[in-house]
């Protein structure tokens, strides 16, 4: 008789997922609610309130004014501090070239200043106005000790000769830079310096100011009233 085997296989049952109970679940939604209780009062409510203004780099700029331009009143919620516009207020005061605002938890904002330093100065018909090295006009008031006056016929942000003047000041180096009382600059290429003491070096346009520079230097040394470095390889002092 003939016999069949059956091979047989193990059965097991599928693995079931867990099963959260109902106390599980009302955790959950406990954990849940109170998360959002928590953002929601944050934002809206007094747990994290404006406290403090704290005002970094100011010196020009009263820190009063700097307070009052920010318009974040005490008490706000700092989460609701824009931060970016808070800036762009401030930094539309003329004297102001850069602001940076942060919220610093629990109640802080901080607010840190960079200030517009006078380069030259330049005589109009409302008064002396001051100009940085980027030639912003920013202010109207008496100049700084050190500050050059500036003389060309429209100084202004978009004018070339006041860019000419302003490139060859800020590139001069400190021992010459020191001497200058003046600036001219009646076209771009005929920028000349007046020293306080009333000799002049005329300079030409505003290329190749570190080589005329190293020719100045050692020129001024030796007798004479007007020393040209407008051509630098032929330097000349009458």
């Amino acid at each position: 008789a003939e016999r069949s085997t059956r091979s047989r296989g193990s059965t097991r049952a599928p693995a079931r997922e867990p099963r959260v109970g109902r106390r599980g679940k009302v955790l959950i939604l406990l954990a849940l609610v109170a998360s959002v209780a928590f953002v929601v009062v944050s934002y809206f409510g007094p747990l994290w309130a404006v406290s403090s203004i704290q005002v970094n780099g100011n010196a020009a700029v009263s820190r009063e004014q700097v307070v009052q331009t920010l318009q974040v009143a005490e008490g706000t919620p700092l989460p609701r501090v824009d931060t970016d516009a808070a800036a762009a207020r401030v930094a539309a005061i003329p004297k102001v070239a850069s602001v940076r605002v942060q919220r610093v938890y629990p109640s802080t904002v901080r607010v840190t200043v960079e200030e517009r330093v006078p380069v030259v100065f330049f005589d109009a018909a409302d008064g002396t106005h001051l100009m940085d090295a980027e030639a912003v006009d920013f202010a109207v008031e008496p100049p700084p000790p050190g500050v050059v006056r500036m003389v060309v016929a429209s100084p202004s942000f978009g004018n070339l000769e006041t860019r000419a003047a302003l490139s060859v000041l800020t590139a001069l180096p400190g021992p010459l830079r020191s001497q200058v009382a003046q600036i001219d600059a009646p076209t771009i290429s005929a920028v000349s310096l007046t020293l306080y003491d009333g000799r002049v070096v005329v300079w030409g346009s505003s290329e190749d100011t570190e080589y005329k520079a190293s020719i100045a230097l050692p020129l001024l040394t030796q007798p004479g009233q007007t020393y040209d470095v407008s051509s630098p390889d032929l330097p000349t002092i009458r």
